[in-house]
């Protein structure tokens, strides 16, 4: 009697219909179109934070160079980098260029620029395209455009 009870229930496939598997893709694309702007954004700001450290370490190995020499130098071996000035910095995210002395301040002030412009895929950080640092520990930053955004690149 009960192979008789079983033989009359309908039976079932196994496995996913096709309007399933088609629901189950366009919520995992949904997914990867907010995941992946969103990674790709936090990937930029941690190579900013890189930009930035490489500019700070820079500018206080300048220091170092001026207690010794009493000048700034504008040779990339006298602060520990290999050959001249440009120089690739946070695995080639960023153009770093040391300026001595800095055109922006009078000719008699003992100055220097560190400068460190995005290029490659960074170069896509708009918002934050150029970083710079001086003597005196101004941080500025400006858009690709030009327009400074130092309060929101640095932080300040």
């Amino acid at each position: 009697m009960g192979n008789r009870m079983a033989s009359k229930l309908p039976a079932r496939d196994l496995g996913f219909t096709l309007v399933e598997l088609l629901i189950v893709v366009v919520i995992a694309t949904i997914l990867v179109a907010i995941a992946v702007p969103s990674y790709q954004a936090q990937v930029q700001k941690s190579r900013r934070t890189d930009a930035r450290n490489a500019l700070l370490d820079i500018a206080g190995r300048e220091e170092r160079v001026l207690s010794v020499n009493n000048s700034y130098s504008a040779n990339a071996v006298d602060v520990g980098y290999g050959g001249a000035w440009p120089q690739t910095v946070t695995n080639g995210y960023y153009l770093v260029n040391v300026t001595v002395p800095d055109p922006a301040q009078p000719a008699t002030t003992v100055s220097y620029i560190v400068t460190a412009t995005a290029v490659g895929i960074q170069a896509g950080d708009t918002a934050c395209f150029t970083f710079t640092v001086n003597q005196i520990g101004q941080q500025t930053a400006k858009t690709s455009a030009g327009v400074d955004n130092s309060s929101t690149c640095w932080g300040i």
